[in-house]
């Protein structure tokens, strides 16, 4: 359900789209939910559900097939994984990194401690 506040709306339509193709849930050229149904079901305006929809068309995740709708894109899955892959680096190893520095955490130590965690 739609809920993060302060997120734009159709970013977060477009979010649980993202979301369905990365878990494999709406598989490559297969249809995805209309402007409608998403409206409908989540109590927004068509015109945001939309706007959702468009974004992931731009963005070359999906295409349009005139009177029939929209589908994923072939490859659109491993586009969203990259894209989300440098992301998390960015967020969470990148400061990761530079804080064990820091602290004198080595790599090999910090390797060390995520096996560690990995096993808990």
């Amino acid at each position: 359900m739609l809920n993060d506040e302060g997120k734009p709306l159709f970013r977060q339509i477009a979010e649980l789209i993202e979301n369905s193709i990365v878990d494999g849930s709406l598989a490559e050229e297969t249809q995805v939910p209309s402007t409608n149904e998403l409206a409908a079901f989540h109590r927004i305006n068509p015109a945001t559900a939309a706007k959702g929809l468009n974004a992931l068309t731009t963005e070359g995740i999906l295409y349009k097939k005139r009177g029939i709708g929209m589908f994923v894109t072939t490859g659109a899955r491993d586009k969203l994984v990259a894209r989300r892959r440098d992301r998390f680096a960015r967020q969470y190893v990148v400061p990761l990194v530079l804080e064990a520095g820091k602290l004198g955490i080595g790599i090999d130590e910090l390797k060390s401690m995520l096996d560690t965690r990995e096993h808990r």
